[in-house]
C-alpha cells in the first residue's frame, strides 16, 4: 500500500515541530516514516524562514538538515506554474508542489487554500488541521 502524500503548509509544520504543541504528532509521524511529505525549494525557504524567525538559527539549521534525510521526504520543484490562489499568491508554492508531487492532501488552516477545493481541474485536496487530526491521528499513532 502507498503511504498518504502530504502537503504541510508552513503553519502546520511549525507548530507540529514543538514538542509540548497537540500537533506534535505530525511531526512525530514524519519521523517515523507514517507518510511521505513532499516539499519544494520555495517550501524549504519559508519553512526556514518561520522556524529562524521562531525558534532561532541553529535550530532551523538542525531541522531541515535532518528533514531532507529522512527517505519519505521528497524533494519536488514544480515545472508548470498553475497560480490557482488569486487572493494570496505566496500560496500557490504549496499548490503547485500539490500537483506536481501527486499528492493526497495539503493541510492547511490556510482559508486562501480552502478556497479553491471547489476548482474543477486540477482538483486540490485541502484539509483543516482537525479533519487531518480525525482521519488519520489514531491510524499513525499507533
Amino acid at each position: 500500500m502507498n503511504k498518504l502524500r502530504l502537503i504541510l503548509d508552513t503553519n502546520i509544520f511549525l507548530v507540529s515541530l514543538a514538542p509540548k504543541y497537540k500537533y506534535h504528532w505530525i511531526y512525530q509521524s514524519l519521523i517515523l516514516s507514517k507518510f511521505e511529505l513532499v516539499v519544494s525549494n520555495e517550501i524549504l525557504t519559508e519553512y526556514q524562514e518561520q522556524i529562524t524567525l521562531r525558534y532561532g538559527v541553529d535550530h532551523t539549521e538542525a531541522s531541515l538538515d535532518f528533514l531532507l534525510l529522512l527517505p519519505n521526504v521528497i524533494l519536488k520543484n514544480p515545472t508548470f506554474l498553475w497560480q490557482l490562489v488569486t487572493n494570496d499568491k505566496d500560496d500557490n508554492k504549496f499548490v503547485d508542489c500539490y500537483i506536481a508531487g501527486q499528492c493526497d492532501y495539503i493541510v492547511s488552516n490556510d482559508r486562501h487554500l480552502h478556497q479553491i477545493k471547489t476548482n474543477q481541474f486540477p482538483q486540490v485536496a485541502v484539509m483543516r488541521y482537525e479533519e487531518f487530526e480525525g482521519a488519520f491521528k489514531n491510524t499513525f499513532t499507533r
